[in-house]
């Protein structure tokens, strides 16, 4: 079993760290969600691993156990919203790190708007400033439900919730020159 007092890591570091290629891309999903460090990175990927190879073994099973297993594991995703939902096993095997890593609450709370960059993002959320619902979540790691997205929105006791806040009006000016800026080009927000 082992000491509850001693974590166990939760990620697999890769098998050829020093590769180009993959400290490029790594990098890359770095700058682009927002993460604090390589492990972050490698947690997820590790958790999608995880993800595909039930799938693969599902595959291997037959009769009414694989079907029940599969049910489970495809409504898990679902719910996660990492699937539509006309998917099955083989939408599994199609996840990519980047599909956990739009799910993350530290990528929502940009994507809504209630942050400037991911980098802000983060901040909100670790000084407690962000609510789903009626609960405070202080983690950015966090992986929202589907049915919770439209529950994001700033903590009640936050100052950050009164709109006449500075902070939020300098949001609010940095999506409407963004919005300007995607108008002038032709391009839809």
């Amino acid at each position: 079993m082992g000491d509850p007092r001693k974590q166990r890591k939760k990620y697999k570091t890769p098998r050829f760290p020093w590769r180009t290629d993959v400290l490029r891309g790594e990098l890359a999903l770095m700058g682009q969600y927002g993460l604090r460090n390589k492990k972050e990175l490698w947690r997820y990927k590790t958790l999608i691993s995880k993800f595909r190879g039930n799938a693969r073994s599902l595959l291997s099973l037959s009769g009414g156990q694989q079907e029940r297993m599969e049910k489970e594991l495809v409504n898990k995703l679902r719910r996660l919203g990492l699937l539509p939902e006309t998917a099955g096993l083989d939408g599994v095997l199609d996840l990519g790190v980047a599909d956990l890593l739009e799910r993350r609450l530290q990528t929502a709370v940009f994507r809504k708007g209630l942050a400037k960059s991911l980098h802000q993002a983060r901040q909100l959320i670790v000084h407690g400033h962000i609510a789903l619902g009626e609960r405070k979540v202080s983690f950015p790691s966090y992986i929202l439900r589907k049915e919770e997205e439209n529950e994001l929105d700033y903590v009640s006791t936050s100052p950050l919730s009164n709109s006449d806040h500075p902070l939020r009006k300098s949001i609010e000016t940095v999506e409407n020159e963004v919005g300007e800026q995607a108008d002038s080009s032709g391009v839809s927000k």
